[in-house]
């Protein structure tokens, strides 16, 4: 059944479009949708004072994962693979060696301080939901996403009645070098885009059953969860099953980017935004489980598309959570606070995408947050669930 389109909190303080066409509507635009497009920027374009100082090395602030050590508790969910619990020691350090003043290269100042957590265990999806396990959820509840509603005047009234078209954020590179100053230059809000049509009305899904589903909002990703029995993963937990069991990890599998010369994710190679080189085999998006699985046996936690988890996002939240010595299954702050854009609430995405490159976004190294506004999704944002033990 489709539902009403929520109200967006705080978007009544965002700028509102004026602009001519509907398909360079973006971020500020539409309504003041955010659409989550901060997450492909660091905290700061410019190195900062903390950026100067000596680099950190990962192994800054780790200790050891002690994981659980009672067996799975019985035989795994179909897709889903046992994730142990344990503590461990989560946030990101900056990489081994790297020049303090590679902005591209360095891990978030929202990943610090590293802390101690424990979680209890869980069953987690081995991969991110693909299109074809969300056809089904759809064809049987008949699901409407956030992106195939259009928004409605009584929810958007300074919005022109142009602007009130369903549709979602796509990736749209220049054909030439740009600044990296705005995201605006490679980012296109696109009428009709949506989990069928991932790059707009002309696209489609066939052939691509067993790719990641996108323009996912967080309401839809709680509503398949719903039907299946299942939840979002905390951000906590998230991080305890992308370590698969490594200590202070630049990567899922390691310290080293390549292995053998070989790629490991599916991230962005060659000039960004301009130029995808496709040295990792793939261009944009990737069909799951494409890459090796971590320690405990899932696929693409970093890179490919980011991942809902279902905490609030605050930057100086670590800060709490290492001030209480050892945090216990902690679910996040009880509000957002995005210094980025006040008043706009956000959630936090993990993983990475196939957009991340040491140039520009780096998050595809382990324990880098990103963020996003709840009712915002683009093509290259999906989820994966966990399942707690019955």
């Amino acid at each position: 059944m489709k539902s009403k389109p929520k109200s967006k909190p705080g978007s009544e303080s965002r700028p509102r479009s004026r602009l001519p066409t509907l398909l360079v509507i973006v971020a500020s635009a539409i309504a003041g949708l955010s659409f989550a497009l901060l997450m492909h920027r660091q905290d700061s374009p410019k190195p900062t004072a903390e950026a100067n100082a000596a680099p950190a090395t990962q192994a800054d602030g780790f200790e050891p994962t002690v994981p659980n050590m009672a067996p799975a508790p019985g035989p795994a969910p179909e897709g889903m693979v046992w994730i142990p619990g344990g503590e461990f020691s989560m946030g990101a350090a900056d990489p081994l060696g790297r020049d303090a003043n590679i902005v591209g290269m360095q891990a978030t100042t929202d990943s610090r301080p590293i802390h101690r957590v424990a979680v209890d265990g869980f069953w987690m999806d081995a991969t991110e939901v693909t299109n074809r396990q969300f056809a089904r959820f759809v064809q049987a509840t008949g699901h409407v996403t956030v992106a195939e509603r259009a928004p409605s005047a009584k929810d958007f009234p300074d919005a022109p009645p142009e602007n009130l078209v369903a549709g979602s954020v796509v990736f749209s590179p220049p054909d030439h070098e740009v600044p990296l100053d705005s995201f605006y230059r490679w980012w296109s809000y696109v009428r009709g885009a949506d989990w069928r049509h991932p790059l707009g009305p002309d696209s489609n899904i066939e052939g691509h059953q067993d790719y990641p589903v996108v323009h996912i909002a967080y309401e839809d990703a709680e509503a398949y969860a719903r039907w299946a029995g299942k939840r979002l993963p905390t951000e906590a937990e998230w991080e305890f099953a992308a370590r698969g069991g490594l200590s202070g990890a630049l990567y899922p599998w390691g310290n080293e980017f390549l292995v053998d010369g070989k790629y490991m994710a599916n991230t962005h190679q060659g000039h960004f935004p301009n130029e995808d080189t496709h040295a990792d085999a793939h261009g944009g998006i990737a069909p799951v489980a494409q890459f090796p699985a971590n320690g405990y046996g899932l696929y693409d936690v970093a890179g490919n598309v980011w991942e809902w988890t279902s905490d609030w996002y605050r930057p100086d939240y670590y800060r709490d959570l290492a001030a209480a010595g050892v945090a216990r299954d902690p679910h996040g702050p009880d509000s957002s606070h995005d210094p980025d854009e006040p008043g706009i609430p956000k959630r936090v995405h993990r993983g990475g995408s196939f957009l991340c490159t040491e140039q520009y976004c780096s998050r595809y190294m382990i324990g880098t947050r990103g963020k996003g506004e709840p009712s915002s999704g683009t093509n290259h944002l999906g989820f994966r669930l966990v399942q707690d033990p019955r």
